[in-house]
């Protein structure tokens, strides 16, 4: 009997010890999001501010207790904007256990990435992607404005305010995100009370000299040119533009964001441009404040538009998973199904939008706001 006891209070011991071991490995698991941008090479700017913004928000949830009492864990992988490196991080951070991607950065790489994530039933939020195709599927949702509404929206702008009568466009007809802005900015522009008196393109290959697409805006009187495309070839049109004293208001899109910080170039140059965007740095609320100044500390600079969706993008992740009650140990397709239903139920205020809904095709609904640079600064405008 005496050695039933001793047994009993060895066993005893065992299963405490069992017990404290299971609770220790629960509270060890993490709800673990995978990011995929550009972190290196031209469009660095853009995945950097990415990954920088979604670690400080990820750090600040895991602070305040986390996602229904469980941590997150950021893994961010570099794809070079290229889409088969970017299928390779992918891979990569679904061997890591991703359970949720914050991505791709940019159109080209989310596309190709997205085909992936639909077949697996992968939830995929991309912060920036703005090809109509980066969220094809049921499985995508995104933070950021999609090109036709870039475009449509623009136009409306650029019309209403009347800022112009006579508007030329230079576009990338290489690049799905520039083309996808024009198409729809040309559409709108039939609505609107100005004519497009110049339309031309260039290429990825033909992205350095400007001058031809340049002189015909300005022969054909343009007052205003439309540039639906990224900041380095803006950086290189305004100075162009500079060099043989063609002086129109410009206007730009999203993927200017990012020009004031471009080494080398006279940001001058960029005085007067103005451009949709869903965030300034300079917006006065205690969010974006807060952020800019975490932001700042961190990295010594001033956040871009894309770090402020990617920001938001973690919190969104967090409401969605909160609304979803989802726990780390589900697979990802259990989670990605819950999510689907829990996107179309949350409300969200962020820095990028207050108010912000998504339907069943992903889209995120919410008010543009136009910009201008002003002093080296992003002001808003009416």
């Amino acid at each position: 009997m005496k050695k039933m006891k001793k047994f009993s209070g060895v066993a005893a011991t065992v299963m405490a010890a069992a017990m404290v071991l299971s609770t220790t490995a629960l509270a060890d698991e993490t709800f673990k999001i995978g990011g995929i941008g550009p972190t290196t090479g031209a469009a660095s700017v853009y995945g950097t501010a990415v990954m920088n913004a979604a670690q400080i928000a990820v750090d600040e949830i895991n602070e305040a207790g986390g996602v229904n009492g469980y941590q997150l864990e950021f893994n961010a992988q570099d794809d070079e904007h290229d889409a088969e490196k970017a299928v390779n991080a992918y891979n990569t951070l679904k061997d890591w256990g991703m359970q949720v991607l914050l991505g791709t950065v940019t159109s080209t790489p989310c596309i190709a990435v997205e085909a992936e994530a639909v077949n697996d039933n992968m939830f995929l939020l991309t912060p920036s992607g703005t090809a109509v195709d980066c969220i094809s599927g049921e499985n995508a949702f995104r933070v950021c404005f999609a090109d036709p509404s870039q475009g449509t929206e623009s136009a409306k702008y650029i019309g209403e305010h009347a800022l112009a009568e006579k508007v030329a466009v230079i576009y990338d007809s290489s690049d799905v995100y520039s083309s996808g802005i024009y198409a729809a900015f040309q559409a709108e522009a039939a609505n609107q009370p100005f004519e497009i008196v110049a339309s031309e393109a260039f290429t990825a290959d033909s992205k350095t000299d400007f001058s031809v697409q340049l002189q015909k805006a300005k022969d054909a009187g343009a007052d205003l040119v439309y540039m639906p495309f990224y900041y380095n070839e803006a950086a290189l049109v305004l100075k162009q533009a500079a060099d043989m004293d063609f002086a129109p208001l410009w206007f730009g899109v999203d993927g200017m964001d990012g020009i004031l910080s471009l080494e080398g170039f006279d940001t001058s140059l960029a005085e007067g441009v103005m451009l949709l965007t869903p965030f300034s740095a300079s917006a006065e609320d205690e969010k974006t404040q807060n952020f800019v100044t975490k932001y700042q500390d961190l990295y010594g600079e001033v956040p871009n538009q894309f770090g402020a969706d990617a920001y938001d993008g973690i919190y969104i992740i967090k409401q969605a998973l909160e609304q979803a009650e989802a726990t780390p140990d589900m697979e990802y397709s259990e989670i990605c199904d819950l999510l689907k239903t829990a996107m179309q139920e949350i409300t969200f205020d962020g820095i990028t939008g207050t108010g912000i809904t998504w339907g069943a095709d992903g889209e995120p609904i919410k008010a543009p706001i136009a910009v201008v640079i002003k002093d080296g600064a992003y002001e808003f405008m009416d």
